[in-house]
Protein backbone atom coordinates (compact mmCIF):
# COMPACT_ATOMS: atom_id res chain seq x y z
CA UNK A 1 0.00 0.00 0.00
CA UNK A 2 1.39 3.63 -0.72
CA UNK A 3 1.84 6.23 1.81
CA UNK A 4 -0.37 9.33 0.76
CA UNK A 5 1.82 12.58 0.22
CA UNK A 6 -0.15 16.05 0.89
CA UNK A 7 -0.38 18.15 -1.89
CA UNK A 8 2.32 20.77 -2.34
CA UNK A 9 4.94 18.73 0.10
CA UNK A 10 8.51 18.30 -0.51
CA UNK A 11 9.34 15.11 -2.38
CA UNK A 12 12.66 15.41 -3.36
CA UNK A 13 15.22 12.82 -1.64
CA UNK A 14 17.91 14.81 0.21
CA UNK A 15 21.25 13.24 -0.22
CA UNK A 16 22.32 11.60 2.78
CA UNK A 17 25.94 11.20 4.58
CA UNK A 18 25.44 8.02 6.52
CA UNK A 19 26.22 5.43 3.64
CA UNK A 20 29.48 7.77 1.85
CA UNK A 21 32.58 5.97 2.52
CA UNK A 22 35.18 7.65 5.16
CA UNK A 23 37.68 9.06 3.39
CA UNK A 24 35.02 11.04 0.79
CA UNK A 25 33.99 12.37 4.45
CA UNK A 26 37.27 13.35 5.52
CA UNK A 27 37.93 14.66 2.38
CA UNK A 28 35.08 16.87 2.81
CA UNK A 29 35.61 18.34 6.04
CA UNK A 30 39.27 18.81 5.55
CA UNK A 31 37.87 20.79 2.29
CA UNK A 32 35.42 22.96 4.53
CA UNK A 33 38.25 23.27 7.13
CA UNK A 34 40.42 24.87 4.56
CA UNK A 35 37.08 27.18 3.23
CA UNK A 36 37.07 28.53 6.93
CA UNK A 37 40.93 28.91 7.44
CA UNK A 38 40.50 30.87 4.15
CA UNK A 39 37.95 32.96 5.45
CA UNK A 40 40.07 33.96 8.33
CA UNK A 41 43.06 34.51 7.11
CA UNK A 42 42.40 36.64 4.45
CA UNK A 43 39.11 38.57 6.59
CA UNK A 44 38.46 40.98 3.77
CA UNK A 45 36.73 38.61 1.77
CA UNK A 46 32.99 38.72 2.36
CA UNK A 47 31.84 34.86 2.90
CA UNK A 48 31.50 35.12 6.33
CA UNK A 49 28.52 32.44 5.90
CA UNK A 50 30.65 29.74 5.47
CA UNK A 51 31.39 30.30 8.82
CA UNK A 52 28.07 30.08 10.34
CA UNK A 53 28.04 25.95 9.24
CA UNK A 54 29.93 24.96 12.74
CA UNK A 55 32.74 22.78 13.13
CA UNK A 56 34.97 21.76 15.64
CA UNK A 57 37.79 19.34 13.56
CA UNK A 58 39.63 23.00 12.88
CA UNK A 59 39.54 24.76 16.14
CA UNK A 60 40.55 21.19 17.78
CA UNK A 61 43.43 21.04 14.92
CA UNK A 62 44.54 24.83 15.78
CA UNK A 63 44.21 24.46 19.58
CA UNK A 64 46.59 21.21 19.37
CA UNK A 65 49.06 22.49 17.03
CA UNK A 66 49.48 25.89 19.24
CA UNK A 67 49.53 23.76 22.28
CA UNK A 68 52.32 21.61 20.75
CA UNK A 69 54.44 24.65 19.78
CA UNK A 70 54.37 26.59 23.00
CA UNK A 71 54.83 23.07 25.53
CA UNK A 72 57.81 21.99 23.10
CA UNK A 73 59.34 25.42 23.81
CA UNK A 74 59.12 24.77 27.21
CA UNK A 75 61.40 23.40 29.58
CA UNK A 76 61.42 19.49 29.82
CA UNK A 77 59.31 19.05 32.93
CA UNK A 78 57.10 22.29 32.28
CA UNK A 79 55.91 20.88 28.53
CA UNK A 80 52.97 18.99 29.66
CA UNK A 81 51.67 21.71 31.89
CA UNK A 82 52.29 24.34 29.66
CA UNK A 83 50.48 22.25 26.45
CA UNK A 84 47.08 21.54 28.77
CA UNK A 85 46.87 25.45 30.00
CA UNK A 86 47.02 26.47 26.74
CA UNK A 87 44.76 23.43 25.63
CA UNK A 88 41.81 24.56 28.59
CA UNK A 89 42.51 28.59 28.04
CA UNK A 90 41.58 28.41 24.56
CA UNK A 91 38.16 26.18 24.83
CA UNK A 92 37.31 27.53 28.18
CA UNK A 93 38.19 30.93 27.31
CA UNK A 94 36.36 30.58 24.01
CA UNK A 95 33.11 28.92 25.95
CA UNK A 96 33.31 32.45 28.60
CA UNK A 97 33.39 34.53 25.38
CA UNK A 98 30.60 32.58 23.90
CA UNK A 99 28.42 32.79 27.00
CA UNK A 100 28.91 36.17 27.54
CA UNK A 101 27.84 37.16 23.96
CA UNK A 102 24.66 35.03 24.27
CA UNK A 103 23.91 36.91 27.76
CA UNK A 104 23.63 39.72 25.93
CA UNK A 105 21.45 38.72 23.38
CA UNK A 106 23.49 37.29 20.61
CA UNK A 107 21.79 35.76 17.80
CA UNK A 108 24.38 33.26 17.22
CA UNK A 109 24.62 29.91 18.70
CA UNK A 110 27.22 28.63 20.93
CA UNK A 111 28.89 26.22 18.91
CA UNK A 112 29.24 28.98 15.98
CA UNK A 113 30.75 31.31 18.30
CA UNK A 114 32.93 28.41 19.67
CA UNK A 115 34.08 28.02 16.22
CA UNK A 116 34.45 31.39 15.33
CA UNK A 117 36.89 31.92 18.13
CA UNK A 118 38.24 28.71 17.38
CA UNK A 119 38.91 29.49 13.78
CA UNK A 120 40.29 32.79 13.85
CA UNK A 121 43.56 31.83 16.60
CA UNK A 122 45.44 30.11 13.35
CA UNK A 123 47.05 33.78 12.82
CA UNK A 124 48.45 33.62 16.32
CA UNK A 125 48.87 29.63 15.17
CA UNK A 126 50.67 31.17 12.05
CA UNK A 127 52.69 33.52 14.06
CA UNK A 128 53.88 30.95 16.37
CA UNK A 129 55.60 28.66 13.84
CA UNK A 130 58.26 31.58 13.02
CA UNK A 131 58.13 32.71 16.96
CA UNK A 132 59.10 29.43 18.12
CA UNK A 133 62.43 29.03 15.66
CA UNK A 134 64.11 32.47 16.03
CA UNK A 135 63.48 32.80 19.20
CA UNK A 136 63.89 36.19 19.38
CA UNK A 137 61.84 38.86 22.14
CA UNK A 138 61.23 41.59 19.45
CA UNK A 139 60.71 39.52 16.77
CA UNK A 140 57.91 37.64 18.52
CA UNK A 141 56.53 41.00 20.13
CA UNK A 142 55.90 42.21 16.53
CA UNK A 143 54.86 39.20 14.82
CA UNK A 144 52.43 38.04 17.74
CA UNK A 145 50.97 41.91 17.96
CA UNK A 146 50.10 41.81 14.32
CA UNK A 147 48.68 38.28 14.70
CA UNK A 148 46.55 39.72 17.41
CA UNK A 149 44.95 42.79 15.64
CA UNK A 150 44.49 39.72 12.61
CA UNK A 151 42.64 37.50 14.77
CA UNK A 152 40.32 40.16 16.70
CA UNK A 153 39.30 41.71 13.34
CA UNK A 154 38.49 38.41 11.86
CA UNK A 155 36.78 37.07 14.62
CA UNK A 156 35.02 40.87 15.17
CA UNK A 157 33.47 40.43 11.68
CA UNK A 158 31.36 37.47 12.42
CA UNK A 159 30.34 39.20 16.20
CA UNK A 160 29.79 42.39 15.31
CA UNK A 161 25.82 42.27 13.76
CA UNK A 162 24.91 39.51 16.04
CA UNK A 163 24.02 42.25 18.90
CA UNK A 164 22.81 45.34 19.11
CA UNK A 165 24.99 48.25 18.63
CA UNK A 166 24.82 49.78 22.19
CA UNK A 167 25.83 46.39 23.34
CA UNK A 168 28.48 45.93 20.94
CA UNK A 169 31.52 47.28 22.60
CA UNK A 170 30.32 44.66 25.88
CA UNK A 171 30.73 41.92 23.29
CA UNK A 172 33.86 43.23 21.19
CA UNK A 173 36.15 43.74 24.26
CA UNK A 174 36.27 40.06 25.90
CA UNK A 175 37.24 38.93 22.09
CA UNK A 176 39.99 41.04 21.83
CA UNK A 177 41.02 40.22 25.44
CA UNK A 178 41.10 36.81 24.74
CA UNK A 179 43.12 36.95 21.85
CA UNK A 180 45.67 39.52 23.89
CA UNK A 181 45.49 36.82 26.77
CA UNK A 182 46.62 33.78 23.79
CA UNK A 183 49.32 36.25 22.50
CA UNK A 184 50.92 37.39 25.50
CA UNK A 185 51.43 33.44 26.63
CA UNK A 186 52.98 33.10 23.50
CA UNK A 187 55.44 36.55 23.95
CA UNK A 188 56.36 34.96 27.43
CA UNK A 189 56.59 31.32 26.12
CA UNK A 190 58.71 31.78 23.13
Amino acid sequence: MAAAVPIGADTTVRSSTLDEPVLQTIWRDIRAIGEKLLIVVIPFASRGQTLRDWDLWGPLVLCCILAFILGTSATDNQSGQIFSAVFVLVWVGSAVVTINAKFLGSAISFFQSVCVMGYCIAPLVIAAIPSAIFKNFWFTLIITSVAWVWSTYASLRFFRGSVKPEREILVVYPVGLFYFFIAWMMVVGL
